[in-house]
C-alpha cells in the first residue's frame, strides 16, 4: 500500500559526549547507529503505526547489506537496487556545544543502476497508493529526476509526497506531487527569501498550488505547522515541549499525514496526526520513534484552526 524511496541513504552513527575538545582525544559516552535516510525514517514510523511499508532505492557494499538486515527487524520489505559504490556513512555528535552533523557525499548512481530503479518503480506503482520520496539525490542522478518519478505516480493515479530541498524540490515540483514537506528554513529558500511572515507563507505555498501541488505541508518547529491547498489554510499549534532529539521529526510527521490520509480521516484530523508523530519523534531519544499511546494523548492537545475559509 505505501512505499518509501530513499535513493541516498546512510548508515546513521550518532554519537553522545559531554563535550568536543578539538585537537583532542574525544570519547564517547554513548554510541547508536540505525539506518539512515528520511525515506527510511517515514519507513520505520509507518511500520510502528501497524502499516506494511516497502523500501527502495539504492544500496551498495557491507553498509547496503547492514542497512537491509536491519529493515528486517523493523518488517519492512526490501525492494533495493544493488549497485557497484558503498553507501554512505552519515555522523551526528551530540554534545553540550549542541547538534553536530558530518554527511558523506554517498555512491555515484550508473545509467544502469539508475534504469533498474525506474524499471522496479513502475512494478510498485502497480501494487501501492502512497509513494514518499525523501532526501537528497545521490551523484549521478539529474536534479529533476524526482520531477520525473513525480510524473510517473501522476500517470497511474497515485499520491507522490516529496520531502526534499533545494535544486531538486524545485525541479520536483513541476511533477505536480500530491504533497511537498519542507520546513521554514527550506522554504525560505526555495522562493528565495530569507525571512517570511506568515501571510507570505501562505500566499507562496497556495501559488504552489495552483501549479498542480494538491498540498503543502509547512512544518515550523516548536510553532506547529500549516497544511495548504489552493483553497484551504489550516494551522496546526502545539504545546511546548522538552525536545530530546528533533533529528527525524519532520518525517515522522509525513509519516503521520500518510497513515491519517490513507484511513480516510477528516483532514483536520490527518493534520493532527502528522503534527502528534512529529512530536512523539521529538522527545525519543532515538530517530524515527515514536510512542503510540503518547501520539494519541498528544492529538488532544494539538489545536487546529482554519485560517483561510475554504469553498
Amino acid at each position: 500500500m505505501i512505499a518509501t524511496v530513499t535513493l541516498n541513504p546512510a548508515i546513521d552513527t550518532r554519537y553522545c559526549l559531554p563535550a568536543i575538545q578539538l585537537n583532542e582525544v574525544n570519547r564517547v559516552s554513548s554510541i547508536d547507529r540505525t539506518p539512515g535516510g528520511k525515506g527510511l525514517n517515514v519507513s520505520r514510523v509507518l511500520s510502528q503505526l501497524g502499516i506494511e511499508v516497502t523500501c527502495t532505492g539504492f544500496l551498495g557494499g557491507k553498509n547496503g547489506e547492514w542497512i537491509a538486515e536491519q529493515l528486517l527487524n523493523w518488517n519492512l520489505i526490501n525492494c533495493w537496487v544493488p549497485i557497484k559504490d558503498e553507501t554512505r556513512v552519515c555522523i551526528a555528535i551530540e554534545s553540550k556545544e549542541g547538534h553536530t552533523e558530518i554527511l558523506e557525499q554517498g555512491p555515484k548512481i550508473m545509467e544502469n543502476e539508475k534504469e533498474e530503479f525506474l524499471e522496479n518503480l513502475d512494478i510498485l506503482l502497480g501494487s501501492n497508493e502512497y509513494i514518499v520520496v525523501s532526501g537528497s539525490l545521490p551523484c549521478g542522478l539529474e536534479s529533476d529526476f524526482y520531477r520525473q518519478l513525480a510524473e510517473k505516480a501522476k500517470q497511474k493515479g497515485k499520491y507522490l509526497l516529496l520531502d526534499s530541498s533545494g535544486e531538486s524540490l524545485a525541479q520536483g515540483i513541476h511533477g505536480k506531487p500530491f504533497l511537498i514537506k519542507p520546513n521554514k528554513e527550506e522554504f525560505c529558500k526555495l522562493i528565495g527569501e530569507w525571512q517570511v511572515s506568515l501571510e507570505d507563507m501562505i500566499w507562496h505555498a497556495q501559488a504552489i498550488c495552483q501549479k498542480g501541488v494538491e498540498f503543502v505541508l509547512l512544518s515550523l518547529g516548536k510553532n506547529g505547522a500549516l497544511l495548504v491547498n489552493s483553497r484551504r489554510v489550516l494551522q496546526a499549534d502545539i504545546p511546548t515541549l522538552m525536545a530530546v532529539n528533533p533529528v527525524g521529526s519532520g518525517d515522522s510527521m509525513l509519516a503521520g499525514f500518510i497513515y491519517a490520509h490513507s484511513k480516510g480521516y477528516p483532514i483536520e484530523d490527518v493534520l493532527k496526526w502528522a503534527c502528534a508523530c512529529g512530536m512523539s519523534n521529538a522527545v525519543s531519544e532515538r530517530t524515527g520513534m515514536i510512542d503510540l499511546s503518547q501520539v494519541k494523548s498528544f492529538l488532544n492537545v494539538i489545536k487546529v484552526s482554519e485560517i483561510v475559509g475554504g469553498e
